[in-house]
């Protein structure tokens, strides 16, 4: 594909010619081109001085760049943690068999659609997830990705829905004061977009004046997509919902008009809610989030997360209406940098990105640094599978995070500020710039803030694909247009950072509980918690678990409780066999343990780490063996490379569960993995390569007896190793519905209807549809 030379100019001229623009370059390439034509790189460097070899190096680097033309529709198929659990490898075998590529990816014969695997799309309460374009669909089926892609065969989207009003009367709208919608990544997921599009309908044709309201995640993402209705007349928290205690006090009801709030609610159930709600004014009492969901919200103690899914994030206003930017004023106009250092510290607020590390201390050694520039870094690369609180807090309350920054801005002396932002997070990243301009025309950001002699800019920087710019200086080289590999530290950033500057790093958590502190003070802070780990902590709540989403507790709550109190235990009424903490830098806490407390030395001393807050729950049909080998194969493919130990040895160690899971290890393999990972751990540069054994090890100290299964009986206990497994059908059970066979996308099952069906060996590939198909159980694994 030839490229317009003008397009390049007008690139370069926006994002500029400094090696730091490199990324921004290529990203405004591949967005017009859909890949980065080669011709391109030599044009750019001809025009920047950036040297061929750099920008080559980085295309190369980060998985997001493709040097080879796309298809016209983009598709990432999610492989987190959530996803691999609800059985990802499917989607893609589905999608193969659709669209005739190979199954890890590659593009379709008419150049429509590309596919390709990813890490994790950050929608893992709805998985299994894909993404076409910037679209996110979730709770995957075959059926269903049939539809998505005959969608966009036909229409380039989702197909547009047809709206009748005949018959319809809103008598009892006027009553109505205002409906909210909860848009966040998993509500447009799970089909809110076309509920807005019928309810902006509904406004227009009837001339209704009640309020449509975008809200961001309203926590509970099991029960996605929902609604809101608020009405006008006064009454004390009616809502089925609302009870005795914290959960009245919840943020979504207490005094004021009726608040009724409907989950699981789709273009079918939105329209009973116009008809009987809106327009007659009846509640659907089958529909209401009913009274047993108080468990998720009465332990939970919201502090990151007081504002989501009660304000619109888009409105600055509205923001402010709830306390926003007063802790910013407070700090302008009485106090100094030292009071406020002063103030985070006795908080004891700790990093929230999974390293703990004191937040107020590490603000007063950049703030001792001398120089004339420093910088503060928002760690927006929410690179864990299975984890989304970034996502869903930058999604549904940006200018809190933005106030974050500026108050830290202050304490330590920063002028220039950078939210590094996963490109996989559009809708955060649309909003974060949004919220940044209205910032800027209110006065909060720029020169002389609010007429302070403090100024401070921030701007979004996308990231480009790699989980190894979580680690500091990996970011920091990524921001300044290089390729994101760690570096040696001593120096620290704090005081040789960012452009050689002193920089202070925290991630969106850390920063977005900065503004409570200050507005409540730091002893309200410290009240809550553990000695060592004060305040609330936000999780990711996802895998096996019945009640998946965003939830918020106090340092000190224990496991068992998050799970089976505020999750409602496991989706599949199965027992839990372990919940997942930390990524890939984590481990895997058995059943047994589950009375360890939420607080980092607790979680520490299990071989797990507390991490960002991604907690992946797993009943009893998951095989740790394999759970270990997901892990290994992501930080193996993450490896920057830089480190001999980080590279090979992680290959090494795959290699060796890859066997096991194949029904070919043999003894001696587990002492391997152990020599192995102590060796990794010990030799690695940066946090990637020395936690990245933690999966194998946790799942082999409290697993051993399914390692020894898998080598010693070439069996695995759970089902889920597909070499170590088979599918036959019992003769005396099969009724010949053929409901296997119309499942089975291999052909691999023959039989007529009403008679014995016969599942081929030589064609099945263990995908296990048929099984789960079958009505009768006639279907046995072994």
């Amino acid at each position: 594909m030839d490229f317009d030379k003008k397009i390049i100019d007008q690139i370069i001229e926006k994002y500029g010619s400094d090696k730091s623009a490199t990324i921004p370059i290529l990203q405004a390439i591949q967005a017009k081109y859909s890949y980065v034509p080669k011709k391109a790189i030599e044009y750019v460097s001809q025009k920047t001085g950036i040297p061929e070899a750099g920008i080559y190096g980085v295309t190369t680097f980060y998985a997001q760049f493709k040097m080879e033309p796309q298809g016209k529709h983009h598709i990432k198929v999610c492989h987190g943690t959530a996803c691999h659990v609800a059985d990802a490898n499917s989607i893609s075998e589905t999608l193969a068999d659709i669209l005739e590529v190979p199954v890890g990816g590659g593009t379709t014969e008419d150049k429509l659609f590309t596919v390709e695997k990813v890490a994790c799309l950050g929608c893992c309460s709805l998985a299994p997830v894909m993404m076409v374009d910037d679209s996110v669909f979730g709770k995957l089926d075959r059926k269903q990705i049939e539809k998505i892609i005959k969608d966009f065969r036909e229409h380039g989207g989702r197909a547009a829905e047809k709206f009748e009003f005949e018959g319809l009367s809103l008598d009892k709208a006027s009553e109505v004061k205002e409906i909210l919608i909860g848009m966040g990544s998993c509500g447009i997921a799970a089909g809110a977009s076309a509920i807005e599009s019928y309810l902006n309908k509904i406004k227009e044709h009837f001339k209704c004046d009640f309020n449509i309201k975008h809200v961001g995640c309203m926590g509970m993402c099991h029960q996605e997509p929902m609604i809101e209705v608020i009405e006008r007349s006064q009454s004390s928290c009616p809502s089925p919902l609302a009870g005795e205690g914290d959960a009245c006090r919840s943020g979504r009801h207490g005094r004021g008009g009726r608040r009724t709030l409907y989950g699981s609610v789709d273009l079918v159930t939105v329209k009973k809610i116009v008809a009987e709600h809106v327009g007659a004014g009846n509640v659907l009492t089958d529909k209401i989030i009913p009274l047993e969901e108080n468990a998720f919200l009465k332990k939970q103690k919201h502090i990151v997360l007081e504002n989501c899914g009660r304000i619109d994030p888009e409105k600055i206003e509205e923001y402010e209406a709830v306390h926003g930017y007063e802790a910013l004023k407070k700090v302008l106009k009485d106090m100094t940098q030292d009071v406020v250092i002063d103030e985070v510290i006795k908080s004891g607020l700790r990093g929230r990105g999974g390293g703990g590390f004191p937040t107020g201390l590490k603000w007063s050694f950049t703030k001792k640094a001398t120089a004339d520039e420093k910088y503060i870094i928002c760690n927006a690369d929410e690179g864990d599978p299975g984890a989304f609180m970034d996502r869903s807090v930058l999604e549904s309350d940006p200018h809190r995070v933005i106030e974050g920054m500026i108050i830290a801005s202050f304490a330590i002396g920063a002028t220039h500020g950078y939210i590094y932002c996963r490109a996989e997070y559009p809708l955060a990243v649309k909003r974060l710039n949004k919220a940044i301009e209205q910032a800027i025309s209110k006065g909060y950001l720029g020169k002389n803030i609010l007429g302070s002699s403090h100024s401070f800019e921030i701007k979004v920087k996308e990231g480009a694909g790699a989980f190894v710019c979580g680690e500091e200086t990996a970011l920091i080289g990524s921001i300044e247009g290089d390729r994101g590999m760690p570096k040696i530290r001593p120096p620290f950033p704090a005081h040789k950072g960012l452009f050689g500057k002193p920089t202070n790093i925290n991630n969106v958590e850390t920063f977005a509980n900065v503004p409570w502190i200050i507005r409540h003070g730091a002893q309200a802070y410290a009240k809550m918690g553990t000695e060592k780990s004060k305040g609330s902590k936000v999780f990711a709540l996802a895998g096996d678990i019945k009640n998946g989403g965003l939830v918020e507790v106090p340092m000190g709550m224990s496991l068992n409780e998050v799970v089976n109190d505020v999750g409602g235990g496991t989706s599949s009424g199965r027992p839990v066999k372990a919940v997942q903490l930390g990524g890939p830098s984590g481990g895997c806490i058995p059943a047994r343990l589950m009375d360890t407390i939420v607080d980092y030395d607790a979680v520490t001393a299990t071989g797990a780490i507390m991490g960002s807050g991604g907690m992946v729950v797993m009943d009893e049909s998951n095989c740790m063996v394999d759970i270990a080998k997901f892990f290994l194969n992501f930080t193996q493919n993450e490896s920057c490379g830089k480190c001999t130990f980080c590279r090979i040895g992680t290959r090494r160690m795959l290699e060796i569960l890859e066997r096991i899971t194949d029904g070919k290890g043999k003894d001696g393999d587990i002492e391997l993995l152990e020599e192995l990972a102590v060796r990794i751990k010990d030799a690695s540069l940066c946090g990637l390569g020395q936690t990245a054994p933690n999966p194998v090890l946790t799942t082999i100290k409290y697993f051993r007896d399914e390692y020894e299964t898998h080598i010693k009986n070439k069996k695995c206990p759970a089902g889920k190793c597909r070499a170590l497994i088979s599918y036959v059908v019992i003769p005396e059970k099969c009724i010949g519905c053929t409901a296997c066979k119309r499942v089975c996308p291999y052909d691999a099952v023959e039989g007529e209807v009403k008679k014995v069906h016969k599942i081929l060996d030589d064609k099945c590939t263990r995908c296990g549809a048929c099984y789960k198909a079958c009505p009768v159980e006639a279907i046995k694994r072994d």
